[in-house]
């Protein structure tokens, strides 16, 4: 059974720092995907960032610059750090994985984690 479990949430003053974590935890053979989205209240959830298994990157336009986000292939642990954090970065923050559970790596499968909450004051 796998768990993506999250850590680093919380409150934060306008242009301070947090950094999110996300483990894997339980069988995992490969990843192919991990990536972070947030939802803030009345919107929709939002892909943030991702890192491929190649370690290819993306972000959603108005994190470029300010949020970085790596993975400890080791530990199945993907990171985001967040710098110059606004009060619009506030959210429930979510980690997603795309990973096989079995030796049969073509078979993938979508994983979430439970969310963080982060809250940056003006």
């Amino acid at each position: 059974q796998v768990q993506l479990v999250e850590s680093g949430g919380g409150l934060v003053q306008a242009g301070g720092s947090l950094r999110l974590s996300c483990e894997a935890t339980g069988t995992v053979f490969s990843i192919n995907k991990m990536s972070w989205y947030r939802q803030a209240p009345g919107k929709q959830r939002e892909l943030v960032a991702y890192i491929a298994n190649d370690g290819g990157t993306d972000y959603e336009e108005s994190v470029k610059g300010r949020f970085t986000i790596s993975m400890d292939n080791a530990k199945n642990t993907v990171y985001l750090q967040m710098n110059s954090l606004k009060p619009e970065d506030t959210a429930v923050y979510y980690c997603n994985a795309l990973l096989a559970n079995t030796i049969q790596v073509e078979r993938q499968y979508d994983y979430w984690g439970q969310g963080t909450q982060v809250t940056v004051s003006s």
